[in-house]
């Protein structure tokens, strides 16, 4: 059965640094929300550009030579989505009287058992257009424009060779644009937890609540386990901040940055948020009221509550149904296959194609991120082929014409990053100087090579597909599927692809897919063999991996109960993955350290 919510029970998740960008021009008007990244001001400030020209607007750029450049443009953009969205929804408001494409489009992608759907079925044009009118204004919602900033990327930014205040950092400045835009609308706060970052929100009121729990704006923050929401839910409560939103995100079997979490898997996270979501909402408010009374903040006159969202592989309105209603999920993220979405997302033709014709094998965990996490990517991409040629001509590493990765300071103090020329040049010769025998050189110096600038490459799709000049970026595109990509082949459509999330159609052609549970198992347990091979793996790394492995042999266990009392899929689906389940645990079993 299709869950139902007041709107849609999806929302499509940050992707990349340009990918989706732009995604509340796209959908928002149709009630979707979705996130933008604040990491790159300059692509911000080029984009800005492009729809102000695109929609006739006036366009005054900031320049870098501008005092608090980075929060000011994001404010500027996010103030320009913001308008343009409105106007958006506006006009499809107020085609009721022709029941517009648009307007039609809105109600066509909802869920069908929508009673919003059901009741403007039953419109005619003959009927009182002023009555249905205001109905369509009163209960007609767009999509929330949310943001997301990577807490860890908060480097240092000096002016003229001296060091600026802490929050002019760059997470900082993101924060502050954000806040001091006109969006009522939630930031997306991702990579870890960053004291310092959390400290500066509660200088903005914009995120306390008033007498009636209600936000401004409001804070989502992205877990991998219940007991890191705990932590930093209290953490933000002390300060008298909520947390609106728990996303929890499997720590594999996802796109982007992977954030490994000890081999705990995503039903076993949100069986322990569905149990302890009671006593979670209790004690946090406990903290919560306490704070606001102690810093003579307005105290809301009911308990807050908070949502809980889940994303990470899901690919069928089974797997998205099954989330909503036996962990309650308030909704599902939906990200990976966007991608082959043009309507939605900035992806270049050459990028789709590798995307469309991608397998297992093209999809993997690489090391190429400068910012020493785990990185899904994809084989053969431009970007990496770029630096591929970069090392044959002995000129590795890219120029460094972001620095948002250039947040730890190496050689002679200086910050640099390590997908940076100049860092690389210096650590190739450094290890040329201890005279290592080949095979620990080789294996050293490709640890330098593979990174790869993404900060440059995780948006040059965005100005490739939208035409705006990128003669500094160059040509060279990163781009970071999560594992499903691999059952995903097909260009879509908006509609098309809300038909596939809410089982109206199924895009997927291959029959060989696993339920995207079992999936984070077989991606797990190769990652623990990948690490257990490793001969650099140290012997407290391997003491880590243990509770790993044990934590996915719990897993499985809980697992092999779950499908065999529950109704997770259909019968075909579940006998089949109690035999996958068998296979895995004795393939688990198996991994020796």
């Amino acid at each position: 059965m299709t869950v139902c919510r007041i709107g849609h029970s999806f929302h499509i998740p940050v992707m990349g640094i340009g990918y989706s960008i732009d995604a509340p021009v796209k959908v928002a008007h149709y009630g979707i929300t979705s996130t933008i990244s604040l990491v790159d001001d300059g692509i911000i400030e080029k984009m800005r550009q492009f729809y102000c020209q695109y929609f006739q607007l006036p366009f005054n750029e900031i320049t870098q030579n501008d005092d608090d450049y980075r929060a000011k443009r994001i404010t500027a953009y996010l103030n320009l989505i913001d308008e343009i969205v409105k106007q958006k929804f506006e006009e499809l408001k107020n085609s009721l009287e022709s029941k517009s494409k648009e307007l039609q489009k809105y109600f066509d992608m909802l869920p069908d058992c929508s009673w919003l759907k059901e009741k403007y079925a039953s419109f005619s044009l003959k009927d009182n257009v002023t009555e249905f009118k205001n109905w369509i204004n009163a209960n007609l919602i767009a999509g929330s424009i949310d943001v997301n900033i990577m807490t860890k990327l908060d480097k240092e930014n000096f002016r003229d060779g001296v060091k600026l205040p802490v929050e002019y950092c760059d997470a900082h400045a993101a924060f502050r644009g954000f806040a001091n835009s006109k969006l009522s609308s939630s930031m997306v706060l991702s990579a870890g937890m960053n004291p310092r970052l959390y400290n500066y929100i509660e200088k903005f009121d914009e995120f306390f609540p008033n007498e009636k729990g209600e936000f401004k704006k409001k804070i989502t923050l992205k877990v991998s386990d219940y007991r890191s929401a705990l932590i930093q839910g209290k953490y933000f409560a002390k300060k008298g901040i909520w947390i609106s939103e728990y996303r929890v995100e499997s720590g594999l079997n996802c796109g982007g940055h992977a954030y490994i979490s000890q081999g705990n898997l995503m039903g076993t996270v949100l069986e322990e948020f569905k149990n302890n979501r009671e006593t979670l909402t209790k004690s946090i408010n406990e903290i919560l009221f306490s704070a606001l009374k102690s810093k003579n903040k307005i105290i809301p006159n009911k308990e807050l509550n908070f949502k809980i969202t889940a994303q990470g592989g899901v690919g069928t309105n089974n797997e998205h149904n099954f989330l909503l209603n036996y962990y309650n999920v308030d909704s599902v993220g939906w990200a990976t296959p966007f991608l082959l979405v043009p309507e939605v997302t900035n992806v270049d033709e050459q990028t789709i194609k590798l995307l469309q014709s991608a397998k297992e094998d093209d999809l993997y965990l690489s090391n190429i991120s400068p910012y020493g996490v785990p990185f899904n990517n994809l084989r053969n991409n431009t970007k990496d082929i770029e630096q591929e040629k970069l090392v044959s001509e002995g000129k590795p590493g890219s120029p460094c014409i972001k620095k948002y990765g250039a947040f730890n300071a190496y050689f002679n103090g200086k910050n640099m990053c390590t997908g940076s020329r100049e860092y690389q040049t210096q650590k190739i010769k450094e290890l040329q100087a201890l005279n290592l025998d080949k095979k620990t050189y080789d294996r050293e110096y490709n640890k330098v090579v593979e990174k790869v600038c993404i900060c440059v490459g995780l948006g040059t799709a965005t100005l490739i597909k939208n035409k705006i000049p990128y003669t500094k970026e160059g040509e060279g595109v990163s781009i970071c599927p999560g594992p499903d990509m691999a059952y995903f082949s097909k260009i879509l459509s908006l509609q098309e692809m809300i038909a596939h999330i809410y089982g109206k159609l199924n895009v997927i052609e291959r029959t060989d897919r696993p339920h995207f549970l079992v999936k984070e198992i077989i991606i797990n347990i190769k990652y623990l063999k990948e690490k257990a091979e490793d001969s650099s793996t140290s012997d407290k790394e391997k003491e880590s991996l243990k509770i790993f492995k044990q934590n996915l042999l719990e897993g499985i266990k809980y697992y092999n109960k779950l499908y065999s009392t529950v109704k997770v899929d259909d019968e075909n689906v579940i006998k089949t993955s109690l035999s996958q389940l068998k296979n895995l645990e004795g393939e688990l079993n198996d991994v020796k350290f």
